[in-house]
């Protein structure tokens, strides 16, 4: 008796929808939303941004004239929300170059989906992050200090001081993420010049693009540059937040002399980003309609890694907790014990909540596949990731060796100012990106639907 071979059904792929898998599909889901005119949505949420983007400068502009005494930083507490912001924006924006690189050394083809916006993010976040700096300064008009200039006044900088290591790491990590982010955006400029309908922009598209013409030495050379400067994207990366865990960890305080905060602040890093990076996916798989792009296995895997980023920050805490007891030192074990027990302990334990117990939920696959949970997630996950940078400062500062120095830190409505502000203007210019540059990597897409139609 003959077997009867019943067709199968078409091969599912794994990072792209099928209906999606030619290079035709690919390139309208996402440059076609660029050049039709935005729907009510997109201009709701820009007039929405628009109003905290105002609001940020307005702000800046008044600190300016009154000084930093409009802030709840007193002479115990010298820093505050300024330098907790600059912080974790750095980490958000580190998280989005380190994501790409790394998963393009380690050859994860699902980062298609989600580097060009990732990269995106780190422009935006590492420009809000160096203002802090500066707006935290007492005299802002001298932060050029920060920078070597001619020598003519016997004024130099001071190379011992944590503020010129970060001035370096933060001029030095922005200049290669516009470059890596630039080369990648190459071919997909080239595609909008040969797409968009208009004069206008095809001069500018055009300029950008660089006579891209899409030969197979272009892409040889392409290739190659954006590989190399993945391997050197990795350490600088790790370079960068290395740097501002040892703003602390160079420092001669209860608790921050710590030789774990380098890597722990790396980890911390990649932690908040790859929370963010979830929130945009999610605004932008729905705004542009992208299901078949970034697709549910997109969020599980995201989810797989920042329930191991909240193990190893956990950790990280543990760690402190041990070294606190283990050293022995008084202030050391009263530290910790005002952590829990002081003053900032509800905060504390409301950072402990979002950091380590709420991600727990992870290990549930039906957790990670569900928009909702992973986005009420890493909503958390930033929360608590800002707790930690705003409590690292407070507690040591308001806990420090001599008890008649001890204070405590109040908000005042500058400091809500200059917490939300940049939020809105974050927005603010993502909205604007994704107007005018593709938010998804066509090229990858395109190069990832061949090798799963191979497969």
């Amino acid at each position: 008796m003959s077997q009867v071979l019943i067709p199968s059904d078409p091969p599912t792929h794994r990072w792209i929808a099928s209906s999606l898998a030619r290079d035709v599909g690919v390139t309208q889901a996402v440059a076609d939303p660029v050049f039709t005119s935005f729907g009510r949505t997109w201009w709701l949420a820009l007039l929405a941004s628009l109003p905290f983007a105002i609001w940020l400068f307005c702000a800046i502009g008044w600190l300016f004239y009154q000084g930093i005494g409009i802030w709840g930083i007193n002479s115990t507490i010298v820093w505050g929300v300024a330098i907790a912001n600059y912080v974790w924006w750095i980490g958000i924006g580190n998280a989005g170059t380190l994501i790409s690189a790394m998963l393009l050394l380690t050859r994860q083809k699902w980062r298609a989906s989600i580097n060009r916006f990732a990269e995106a993010m780190t422009l935006f976040a590492v420009a809000i992050a160096g203002l802090m700096p500066i707006i935290h300064l007492g005299r802002p008009i001298y932060a050029y200090w920060l920078a070597p200039y001619p020598n003519t006044m016997a004024l130099w900088p001071q190379w011992r001081s944590a503020l010129v290591w970060d001035f370096w790491a933060i001029v030095s990590y922005l200049l290669f993420s516009i470059l890596f982010w630039y080369v990648s955006l190459i071919p997909d400029l080239a595609t909008m010049r040969d797409r968009t309908p208009y004069r206008a922009g095809q001069l500018i598209y055009g300029a950008f693009a660089l006579g891209w013409r899409g030969s197979a030495r272009e892409w040889s050379r392409l290739q190659t540059l954006h590989t190399t400067m993945a391997a050197l994207g990795v350490p600088l990366v790790c370079s960068v937040h290395s740097i501002v865990g040892l703003d602390f960890a160079a420092s001669l305080m209860p608790g921050w002399q710590e030789s774990i905060f380098p890597p722990y602040f790396v980890v911390g890093a990649m932690y908040s980003g790859f929370a963010m990076v979830v929130l945009l996916a999610a605004a932008i798989r729905w705004g542009f309609g992208l299901q078949a792009i970034i697709t549910r296995r997109h969020f599980d895997v995201m989810g797989r890694v920042l329930l191991m980023a909240s193990i190893v920050m956990f950790y990280s805490y543990a760690t402190e907790w041990f070294m606190g007891w283990y050293g022995g030192e008084h202030s050391d074990r009263e530290l910790v014990r005002f952590e829990f027990t002081g003053t900032y302990a509800p905060l504390f334990w409301a950072l402990l909540a979002c950091n380590c117990a709420i991600p727990q939920l992870l290990w549930w696959p039906t957790a990670r596949r569900s928009l909702p949970i992973l986005i009420a997630i890493a909503v958390a996950i930033n929360v608590g990731m800002w707790l930690e940078r705003i409590l690292i400062v407070w507690n040591t500062l308001s806990h420090g060796y001599m008890p008649s120095l001890w204070r405590t830190f109040h908000f005042t409505f500058w400091d809500w100012t200059f917490l939300i502000a940049p939020l809105g203007f974050f927005a603010f210019l993502f909205l604007l990106f994704v107007r005018v540059v593709p938010s998804v990597s066509m090229f990858d897409m395109r190069e990832l639907s061949h090798e799963e139609r191979a497969a």
